[in-house]
């Protein structure tokens, strides 16, 4: 083997600790920066991601700001699930036994209805939100339903509360009137809130249920998306 040139030996040396020489100085540079933003009362770089980053939302917020952890997307698919939660809804109340018929009306300008013969959504004051409406406990809170036990349904698909408030939020507007007790009860939505009260309309006679009637939000679907309505047949048909 060939000896090495001791001038180039000394030449790769003094190379190496020229670098470590250069890293010492990068470390010596962040370091007086770090006592610069200490003295300034500046956070440091490790110290940035604190417990006043970590957001809370509530309400149905979270759902308009991540809509994909909960229909799976805002593209076609995402835009049918909401109808498919909505008819799930009717659909339960017919295998409860409560419905005997479900109607689904697609209308020119973007809305969709669902209506059905059950039982209604409990419009009384919710225990535990007493100046809400059970309907609207419902339709504006993640995971309040009456399906998480088997006391009012056996089985079920769609979720009162979760899947519905979800429905909610992602839509320019929605409608929900319940025919309950002989009485037509009405109350209006926009983007997860509500618009108005609990309006009681009057009396009803050969009539009972729940109609949802909604229109998704152009500002989470795109001011092009539409229901296609041979799709929302081939979905309830489905359900039959």
């Amino acid at each position: 083997m060939k000896a090495k040139n001791p001038d180039d030996l000394f030449a790769a040396l003094d190379k190496q600790v020229g670098s470590l020489k250069a890293v010492a100085k990068a470390a010596r540079q962040a370091k007086a920066a770090s006592a610069r933003k200490v003295a300034n009362g500046l956070p440091l770089a490790e110290n940035a991601y604190s417990a006043a980053d970590i957001e809370v939302l509530e309400g149905l917020e979270p759902v308009r700001r991540r809509p994909g952890m909960y229909i799976g997307g805002t593209d076609e698919k995402g835009l049918h699930h909401l109808f498919a939660e909505v008819i799930d809804n009717a659909m339960d109340e017919a295998v409860a036994g409560h419905a005997t018929w479900i109607e689904v009306e697609v209308e020119a300008d973007g809305f969709v209805t669902v209506t059905d013969n059950g039982r209604g959504i409990p419009v009384d004051p919710h225990p535990k939100f007493k100046t809400k409406s059970a309907l609207e406990v419902i339709m504006t809170t993640l995971h309040a339903g009456g399906k998480f036990d088997s006391k009012v349904y056996e089985t079920s698909g769609g979720l009162h509360g979760v899947g519905v408030s979800v429905v909610n939020a992602l839509s320019e507007s929605l409608e929900v009137e319940v025919a309950r007790g002989r009485r037509l009860y009405r109350q209006r939505f926009s983007r997860g809130h509500p618009v108005e009260k609990l309006q009681e309309l009057g009396e009803v006679h050969n009539r009972r249920g729940t109609r949802v009637r909604f229109r998704p939000d152009p500002e989470i679907f795109g001011r092009t998306a539409a229901f296609r309505p041979e799709r929302l047949l081939a979905m309830t048909r489905s359900k039959a």
